[in-house]
């Protein structure tokens, strides 16, 4: 059996593709799975193809990690590409539980990044030979052996073993589908990382003989089929029509029936009867099951172990849409819709919870960062859900009688002329230099430890101090002792007073007062915020004043009103911007600022809101 068992499982590998964000990871399964001849010559296929999703081709990044699978050669190479930035890092969690091996790909310019060190981490926990990719080699600034240097010094860093650092080295350029081995072998096409992969990473470990066990590690949905499961087959084989039991994570047992297996080939999924241990699988029938619980026989169940994610460090509260203009946008206004929709998410993202409130309509999101928070609610917006989100408060815990608060490992890379400013804007935030680095291209690299909280709006502040330049990468890295109250946004707001229609009239009479938000002609609302004040102060200021008409001539020629252009603020920035006592309110059409008490009379005073700060 042993035999028969290698020749089952030896035409299969399967490896994950992870990296730092925008190192290449979907460029380069692209091209794979254009050389592999997986595409018809006719077939129009878009750029990216695995970046399905729309945000993620607006964005540029990946969110949700997928699976494909070609061939190469009669062997099955089965690709999920995973999220490069450290808010999506759940989906690398889990799809590193389907695979026996990893390809690093690191920029051979930027070197290893946060996300780098995060992603091998836990391939290197979970004992997965790596194939190291180093791409972009065609860029200017390339340095590939100095890049290859620092990854050996990560490896060691992540006390690697020795045959972990033993790992082929592949020199790439993506963009235009070529692999070298050592850089200028005249290699033309991906050959070479195509071999590296078959010969390097390890067929897949299982017996087709034992007991059923496949472990769920994602989930889709479809119209006609229900809840589709996508997982490995880790032992055993799964047939069309079977009876099985799904392992929940409670400990029971759920018996259900396969009404339809699919394996992947290329974008699509292929219909089969059969599926032995070591492939990648979906399959539908299998209502309300989870991901993390384990597919197994009836008779004989096996559970496998739970996948373990990292635990989330941001929190955020959703609630229903309450302001003046609520339900004139949206297709789902109430609380049932809005917790309807949550539960859905919890179903195929593990790494988010939500925490039920006492109260009926308001929701605790709690995630791994403000961007992974901001996807969700823009997520929830292009579906046509109105809601109202709170500023994003840090998850503390209490250990041994201290409170202790999330800190972030952060990398800033930025021009030499702007270091000293950015030094003192992150010291001011409490970060703590650990390495600064000058590799002589003009751009400085600082690493520093910070507590999470200091980042709510630093990436804003920092790219309007360098003017774009700055690039900003952050990962968790532990919990430290809670350092005190942190002090808030320096500058108040402009708030509507009445509701109205703006004039450019009123708007030209406030630009003295600071930043407006919103041009003439836009409908607003007592308590709605329209600008940003240029002192500590909140301002209630009329927009919707219009220029008394007389019959008097005037002795002079009216002035033409020349507006400054206003600074409309996409939802990731409106997070960053709202204080503790406002809100971002979102539905499909807009994103608008405002008060949690809109009524002018009815707020707080400055000395007030002190006492009103929430407590942690």
């Amino acid at each position: 059996m042993g035999e028969g068992f290698r020749l089952l499982t030896q035409q299969i590998r399967n490896i994950a593709i992870i990296a730092h964000v925008d190192h290449g990871k979907t460029t380069l399964v692209d091209t794979m799975l254009h050389q592999s001849g997986i595409f018809r010559p006719n077939e129009a296929v878009v750029e990216r193809v695995m970046d399905s999703n729309d945000l993620e081709r607006e964005r540029g990044i990946t969110i949700l990690a997928k699976n494909t699978a070609l061939f190469f050669q009669g062997v099955k190479i089965n690709i999920v590409d995973t999220p490069g930035h450290s808010d999506f890092g759940g989906e690398v969690e889990r799809a590193l539980r389907m695979v026996d091996g990893v390809l690093l790909l690191v920029d051979a310019s930027e070197g290893p990044l946060p996300q780098t060190r995060y992603v091998l981490q836990k391939a290197l926990a979970a004992k997965l030979p790596p194939i190291v990719v180093l791409n972009k080699i065609d860029r200017q600034d390339a340095r590939p052996a100095e890049v290859l240097n620092e990854i050996y010094d990560l490896f060691i860093d992540l006390d690697a073993t020795e045959d972990q650092l033993e790992f082929p080295v592949i020199y790439t350029n993506a963009k235009k589908g070529v692999a070298h081995r050592q850089i200028g072998d005249g290699s033309q096409d991906l050959l070479p990382l195509f071999e590296a992969i078959v010969n390097s990473i390890p067929a897949p470990a299982g017996d087709p003989e034992a007991t059923l066990q496949l472990q769920v590690a994602n989930l889709d949905y479809s119209d006609y089929l229900g809840r589709i499961a996508i997982g490995r087959v880790f032992n055993g084989a799964v047939h069309f029509g079977d009876d099985v039991a799904i392992a929940k994570l409670s400990g029971d047992l759920v018996r259900t029936r396969i009404t339809k297996l699919y394996t992947f080939l290329g974008l699509e999924r292929e219909e089969v009867q059969e599926v032995p241990a070591g492939d990648i699988v979906a399959l539908a029938g299998v209502e309300g099951i989870q991901i993390g619980e384990t597919i197994t026989d009836p008779e004989r169940p096996a559970p496998l172990e739970r996948i373990v994610i990292d635990e989330p460090t941001i929190a955020i509260v959703l609630t229903v849409n309450t302001s003046p203009l609520a339900g004139r946008e949206g297709q789902y206004v109430t609380s049932r819709h809005l917790r309807e929709r949550l539960e859905r998410e919890l179903l195929t993202n593990v790494s988010i919870a939500v925490d039920w409130q006492d109260s009926t309509d308001t929701f605790r999101v709690l995630g791994r960062g403000e961007l992974q928070l901001a996807i969700l609610i823009e997520t929830l917006r292009r579906e046509g859900y109105e809601l109202v989100a709170g500023k994003p408060q840090i998850v503390v815990r209490r250990e041994k009688g201290k409170l202790l608060e999330p800190v972030e490992l952060l990398v800033v890379d930025c021009p030499e002329s702007f270091t000293g400013l950015v030094i003192e804007t992150l010291g001011s935030r409490r970060g703590q230099m650990t390495k600064m680095v000058n590799h002589g291209s003009g751009r400085v690299r600082l690493e520093l430890r910070i507590p999470s909280r200091r980042l709510i709006g630093l990436r804003s502040q920092l790219l309007t101090e360098t003017r774009g330049t700055a690039l900003l990468h952050s990962l968790f890295d532990g919990w430290t002792e809670y350092q005190g109250e942190m002090a808030t946004r320096p500058t108040g707001v402009l708030v509507a007073d009445r509701a109205g229609i703006t004039t450019a009239y009123a708007l030209n009479n406030l630009q003295s007062r600071g930043e407006l938000f919103y041009g003439p002609g836009t409908e607003v609302y007592e308590g709605m915020i329209v600008g940003e004040n240029s002192r500590a102060d909140d301002i209630d200021v009329n927009v919707t004043k219009e220029k008394k008409q007389t019959n008097m001539r005037a002795s002079v020629a009216d002035e033409a009103i020349r507006l400054i252009p206003y600074r409309p603020l996409s939802l990731e920035q409106a997070l960053d911007f709202i204080a503790d006592d406002e809100y971002v309110e979102v539905t499909p059409k807009s994103i608008r600022l405002r008060k949690k008490i809109l009524a002018a009379n009815r707020r707080p005073k400055p000395w007030e809101k002190k006492q009103l700060a929430p407590t942690v």
